[in-house]
């Protein structure tokens, strides 16, 4: 079963136009953060950007990353980023979704990978969702990844045909 978290928020009126995502305002339970517009209400047939208050869906989000990588940010309490990631100017991550086509393009037979599992609602304001490829929304960080926003890490094997994810990712 795929670890999800209910948390209180409330939606305010509309996305923002830069980023096409709605803004959650904190309710005093979690940060400010700015999240995918797929995210579901617990409020069937509720109006994504009525003002009001509910409970959402929040997915973790996955980094993929080299061990020896991981080990230098749990020493440091948090993760720069890779060398693409810094090129960038952020971080990037992978929604359960995205995260096999992610490891198959850019991870193809690369062995000593992590997959790590992370709270969005921990990351504030510094998370965004922006279209990337094929026109889909991808969670990029503009900023370090703190260790404390972290769920779980698990060893991201490479199998004969490619690498092998956690039975509970969905």
């Amino acid at each position: 079963m795929r670890r999800e978290r209910w948390l209180p928020c409330r939606v305010m009126a509309g996305p923002d136009p830069a980023i096409q995502t709605p803004v959650l305002e904190s309710c005093g339970n979690h940060k400010t953060a700015l999240l995918d517009t797929r995210i579901k209400s617990a409020h069937d047939g509720l109006e994504m950007n009525a003002p009001h208050t509910c409970e959402t869906l929040m997915p973790l989000i996955y980094k993929i990353a080299p061990a020896t990588l991981w080990r230098e940010a749990e020493t440091k309490g948090a993760l720069l980023g890779a060398p693409v990631d810094l090129a960038d100017g952020f971080i990037h991550f992978s929604t359960a979704a995205q995260v096999r086509e992610t490891a198959a393009k850019h991870f193809a037979g690369q062995e000593d990978l992590l997959l790590v599992g992370v709270d969005p609602v921990k990351l504030g304001g510094l998370l965004r969702y922006e279209v990337s490829r094929g026109g889909a929304l991808f969670p990029h960080l503009y900023g370090p990844l703190p260790i404390d926003a972290v769920a779980w890490v698990k060893p991201l094997p490479l199998g004969p045909s490619g690498h092998v994810f956690p039975d509970d990712l969905a």
